[in-house]
This record gives C-alpha cells, structure tokens and sequence, in this order.
C-alpha cells in the first residue's frame, strides 16, 4: 500500500463534516430545519446541557413554580435583570448567516427554532417559526398586553436601582448565575395596562407549546424530502417528537450538533461537529 502523498494536507473534522452535510443536501430539495441552543453560543448565549446530554448548571424555572411562588418570580427577574443586556446585544453568528443562506437558495420548507434569542431575525432569516417564543417579548397573564423586554428592563432597573451594579455570570436564555444573591427585597414591576402578573413570552419548562405552533410545524414537516438538526440536543421532546415523527415517515433526518442527541439512532447522518465552522463550509461547498 502506498503512503499518502505528504504534501497534500488531510481534510480537517470540518471539511469532512461540510462534505457529507453538502452531499445530503444536494438529495434534498424541500428541508425541514430546526436548530437549537449550539446555533447561539457562539454568539455569547450559553447552552444548557454538556455534549453527554446531561445539565451543565441547574434546571430552568418550571411554569408551575413561576406562577405559584412570588420569591420565585422575584428570583427570576432578578437573574434576569442582570442577565438581560448580554442577550439582549448578541449578534447573529456564522451559523445564522449560513442558515439565510440555506434560505436564500430555497432549501429550507421551514426554519423552527427552540431558541428564544431572536437570533435568526436578526440575521435576516425569513418564516422563522419560534417553537418556544421569544425572550425580547413579555406578556401579561391577565390582559395578555405584549410589553418588549428592553422597556421592562428600564422599569425594573428603576424598581430596584442598586442591581445595576450588579454583575455575574451569563446563563442561558438571559438568566445570570446569582446562587448567593438576596433577591427577597427584589421589587417585580405589575403589567401597566391592569396590575397583572407578567411572564416572559416563552414556554417555561412544564408548560405546554401552543398547538397552533405544533401544528404549522407539522403541516410543514409533511411537505419535505428532509429534517436537518442543527445545535440541539433533542433532549427535550418538544424538539425531539419532530426527529420521531420525520423518522416513521421515512423522511432522512441529519443532526449536525456537536456531542450525543436523543435521536441519534433516528438518524440518516450525524455529524459530530461545530455547526458555526460547518455550515459556512457547507455553503461554500455548493456554490
């Protein structure tokens, strides 16, 4: 057997993973996209879990605890005052782009994310269909009046004028890491329009994602040749069912996300890589 030519360099983990990922799009003409947290944090937003799969930090707030506990919600708007201006000036990274890419050439059927940073908009994506809602949007929960976050969190500095002093670790989803913090005299500002409780227009953790959501994405999930994964970890089965679901009707799902996802053996192709290297390479490649 010959030895390799020792001047020709061999292809690096990306230029592989950019590869298999071109010749799978190239048999597609109608791809379902749905991305997670791994899209994001190159852009500064942490994600939640480890490549295992497992929490990296302590599991989000669940609905049920927002609602019934107010030291919960005091704790959580404080976390989320400090937390908020990182996420609130991340830019779209390489990733993104790649994805309005993807569009631009009429790849995509429908971009679905479970990301709440409103990333994709800003990167010019267009029909992005936000599975979990957005985190730049607050609502009331008894008048339903949609307050944006950035004017929420001039009203909460102004209720509690010595947090903006306070600094500390960015967590995902404009949350901050304040174990040891005192947030029992957190001040939590009421809806403006009727004295309500306001909740960030997100689908907290054991809340249920609106149906009409669930089902535009299936409508268009019927209609494509293909599912790409992209920087999640489908751990959670909001995302998940759409892996299951493209799997039973023979519809080839690829996954490019760096570590172990839950659907794994659901796919055609997984790519064990960095989405933000990847799909610019990709791009690249089919032109």
């Amino acid at each position: 057997m010959m030895n390799p030519d020792p001047s020709i360099a061999p292809p690096s983990a990306t230029d592989a993973a950019a590869a298999s990922l071109e010749e799978w799009l190239r048999s597609r003409r109608n791809v379902f996209l749905l991305t997670g947290a791994g899209c994001s944090t190159a852009s500064g937003i942490p994600d939640y879990r480890a490549p295992d799969g497992s929490w990296k930090r302590r599991p989000p707030v669940t609905y049920q605890a927002f609602i019934e506990d107010p030291r919960v919600r005091q704790r959580y708007w404080a976390r989320s005052t400090v937390g908020w201006p990182r996420v609130g000036s991340a830019q779209p990274n390489a990733a993104h782009l790649a994805i309005v890419e993807l569009q631009r050439r009429s790849l995509v059927s429908l971009l679905l994310t479970q990301n709440v940073d409103g990333l994709h908009d800003k990167a010019g994506s267009g029909d992005v269909l936000d599975l979990h809602g957005r985190i730049d949007t607050v609502r009331c929960l008894v008048c339903a009046r949609i307050e944006r976050r950035p004017d929420l969190q001039l009203r909460l500095l102004e209720a509690n004028p010595s947090w903006r002093a306070v600094a500390a670790q960015v967590a995902p989803d404009g949350d901050a890491e304040l174990e040891d913090a005192d947030t029992s005299g957190f001040n939590v500002p009421d809806c403006r329009n009727c004295g309500g409780m306001l909740k960030p227009d997100v689908v907290f953790f054991g809340e249920n994602v609106p149906g009409e959501r669930v089902r535009r994405a299936y409508a268009a999930l019927e209609q494509s040749d293909g599912l790409l994964v992209v920087g999640s970890s489908l751990m959670v089965y909001s995302g998940f069912r759409f892996a299951r679901l493209a799997h039973e009707r023979g519809c080839s799902v690829a996954i490019l996300t760096q570590g172990t996802t839950r659907a794994d053996s659901l796919a055609a192709l997984k790519l064990d890589a960095d989405c933000v290297a990847t799909l610019p390479a990709t791009i690249a490649r089919l032109s």
